[in-house]
């Protein structure tokens, strides 16, 4: 049986999503302590990569297990959490058709970057702090050149491994916050490391050094050296990952968010 498992994750000790040789990350400690729960080896497909310090406030990975009927998801979810490090929580497991797969049949997903403009010891790893407020306005402007079918080479990692890099851009904008900002973009896809690239160069608007003009110019140039340089990791969230409904029972649009995405 395939199943999708909901969770989150703060990302501060990981060296980002994908196991990797000789260092820790969300997935290893989730194929470990699923394969302890669940007593047979577990590999999980996450429904994207997120790099060394990013968060996680709804990611979603698929795994393939022999599941007694005994044993009901929710109580697998129980005994999960218990063996699981305190900064991953798992937040509901269900079946899923045999073909379905958390990367590949992912509507959307929705990333998050928060901003503090006012010193908060307790947001240090959870946002960026800048000592003056950015011109709002001049970053939604820019942003606002995101919405719809563009390629996004210029806010794209070098070597990214794409097959290509065009995106659909659904939702791009800064709201404020209590004490600061946040940037929320929502896209069909998104490329290495675009979410951190896009920000540091709307930030570079806000500061007032490049127009929103030219921002819709570094867009379009699809040339990575045009771009400002990437934001820090520890502002950045994945906060949703979207499906077909009938992949996904009604209460996964109602998870609990962690504390420090509230």
């Amino acid at each position: 049986m395939r199943y999708f498992l909901h969770l989150a994750y703060e990302g501060t000790q990981y060296h980002g999503w994908q196991v990797q040789p000789n260092t820790l990350t969300v997935q290893l400690e989730l194929e470990r302590c699923l394969t302890q729960v669940l007593r047979q080896p577990i590999h999980i497909l996450g429904s994207g990569r997120t790099d060394t310090g990013v968060h996680a406030s709804h990611q979603v990975a698929h795994f393939e297990a022999d599941i007694p009927e005994t044993l009901d998801e929710a109580t697998v979810v129980y005994r999960l959490n218990r063996a699981l490090p305190k900064d991953i929580a798992a937040r509901l497991l269900h079946p899923v058709p045999e073909r379905a797969h958390a990367r590949f049949d992912a509507e959307a997903r929705t990333y998050e970057y928060h901003v503090r403009l006012v010193p908060d010891p307790f947001s240090v790893n959870h946002s960026l702090y800048l000592d003056r407020a950015p011109d709002v306005a001049a970053m939604n402007e820019a942003a606002a050149s995101m919405l719809g079918s563009f390629d996004f080479t210029s806010f794209s990692k070098v070597k990214g491994g794409e097959n290509h890099y065009v995106c659909v851009c659904y939702e791009a904008g800064w709201h404020p916050t209590p004490g600061g900002l946040v940037f929320r973009i929502r896209a069909n896809r998104f490329v290495r490391g675009m979410v951190r690239l896009v920000v540091g160069t709307l930030l570079m608007v806000g500061r007032g050094k490049i127009t929103p003009a030219e921002f819709k110019a570094i867009l379009l140039a699809q040339n990575r050296v045009d771009a400002g340089g990437a934001a820090p990791a520890q502002g950045l969230f994945l906060s949703k990952v979207e499906y077909p409904t009938e992949l996904v029972p009604a209460a996964a649009a109602t998870l609990e968010l962690p504390y420090f995405v509230k």
